[in-house]
């Protein structure tokens, strides 16, 4: 582990929250994740979830908010939670707003500068990430995803891009289709340019048609959410999955809202799923 500089230990549920600093080499610097390990990792390998977050985050959101580790403790799951963003970089325009650049990495591979230089989650997520966890953590190699918001958007996206590499996948609230919402028209426009016909690679509802394999998404959206009508569209995602016979189960939770309070009323019943699969 001499490439993990650990940064912070800290015990819960009889398992380890740890976080650790790293050179990435898909985003060319240095990245920090956070790994829960279960108390069962002291003795076996167990299964990964990788959590990604939504704009504004980073990997200590859903570490301190989310109420995971119960839960994770009891079903012998290890939880990894990466950054949203490269961190480092001081691109024009970069640290502005909090929907595009710092914190709004979108989890794809940006293609245009200077953000293509360093804007690449999408392969951190996909590829190296997993590959330094599995080398370094006793960890098997079967993993499911799940993320928030942008990273419901993320989560779904590396699943319906990559199948077989994942046994499961949920989302909380996610952005299904960002090529029609402002949050992703405008990242989408920075990091890939003009030619909108390009943008469906990285839109989960687009993705759905196609999908070469039917892994069942589980989402949960919080009817109060004030982000529902303008930016999320779940109707969007359920119409596609519809109409390509994509197995989907959309529960629309009445007085929810976005925030983490919501993701940690329902994150056992994603975790029960997430643990049937692996296991």
């Amino acid at each position: 582990m001499s490439q993990l500089e650990l940064l912070s230990s800290v015990k819960a549920h009889g398992g380890w929250i740890k976080r650790y600093r790293h050179t990435s080499q898909s985003v060319k610097g240095d990245m920090v994740f956070a790994i829960y390990l279960p108390p069962q990792a002291e003795t076996q390998s167990v299964p990964v979830l990788y959590w990604l977050s939504g704009l504004t985050c980073n990997d200590e959101n859903f570490t301190q908010k989310a109420g995971a580790h119960r839960m994770a403790a009891e079903l012998g799951l290890a939880i990894v939670c990466p950054d949203t963003s490269p961190r480092g970089s001081d691109y024009p325009g970069e640290h502005e707003s909090y929907d595009f650049g710092s914190a709004a990495g979108f989890y794809i591979n940006a293609c245009v500068e200077p953000y293509a230089q360093t804007y690449k989650m999408y392969d951190y997520v996909v590829s190296e990430l997993p590959q330094l966890i599995e080398a370094n953590f006793p960890v098997t190699d079967k993993k499911s995803i799940s993320g928030h918001s942008m990273g419901g958007h993320g989560a779904l996206i590396c699943a319906l891009k990559n199948p077989g590499q994942y046994q499961s996948v949920s989302a909380f609230a996610p952005i299904v289709n960002p090529i029609n919402c402002p949050w992703g028209e405008k990242a989408f426009t920075g990091y890939l340019g003009e030619d909108k016909a390009t943008w469906k690679e990285w839109d989960a509802t687009s993705l759905i048609e196609h999908a070469k394999e039917r892994l069942p998404l589980l989402i949960d959206q919080g009817e109060a959410d004030d982000f529902l009508v303008e930016q999320l569209k779940p109707e969007a995602l359920e119409v596609a999955c519809e109409q390509a016979g994509h197995p989907l189960t959309l529960r629309r939770q009445p007085g929810y809202d976005h925030s983490y309070f919501f993701i940690s009323s329902f994150i056992d019943d994603h975790l029960e799923h997430h643990a049937k699969a692996l296991q």
